[in-house]
Order: C-alpha cells, then sequence, then structure tokens
C-alpha cells in the first residue's frame, strides 16, 4: 500500500473554527503531521483554504472525517506526494 507524504487540498471552512484551530486539529490527527493553512478569500460566513499536509504516512481518511466534523468541506484534492511500498515477500 501506498505511504502518503503529502498533501494539498482545496477546503471550504466556516469562519469558525478560526484558522488556528482549524489547523491544530488537523495536524492532531497524526504525531508527526505539520499543516500549513493559507486563506485565499473569505466573506461574511465562509473561508476558501489551501491546506497543505506533511507526515510520514498521512491517513487521508482520518483528515478528510476531521474537516466534516468541523462542518468544512473538501472541494478537491491540488497536489499529493506518495511513496510506492514493494510487497511483503510473495
Amino acid at each position: 500500500m501506498a505511504i502518503i507524504r503529502k498533501l494539498v487540498l482545496d477546503v471550504l471552512k466556516p469562519r469558525q473554527p478560526n484558522a488556528l484551530e482549524f489547523a491544530a486539529t488537523l495536524a492532531d490527527q497524526g504525531t508527526d503531521y505539520r499543516v500549513r493553512l493559507t486563506v485565499t478569500e473569505m466573506d461574511e460566513k465562509t473561508e476558501s483554504t489551501i491546506l497543505v499536509i506533511t507526515g510520514r504516512d498521512i491517513e487521508f481518511e482520518a483528515i478528510e472525517e476531521a474537516i466534516k466534523r468541523m462542518g468544512a468541506s473538501l472541494h478537491s484534492i491540488d497536489e499529493v506526494e506518495v511513496y510506492g511500498t514493494s510487497p511483503a515477500s510473495q
């Protein structure tokens, strides 16, 4: 199974939680996750953001679920960095 090392996600989030809380919650999904959040557009109720998440082995499903729990929606996966793993002895 491939190992995800980097994700760049386009996410529409509500104004609350704020960007710091949102990024921290995502970072807490893994022991070594680093999250960079950039707000690209905002209105009264929402913020369009670009998230860059890096780590040794990112669990995409956990990230996606945390995004949904905070009331946000994943618009697109804009970039990925994936490492292949060789199969166990055949």
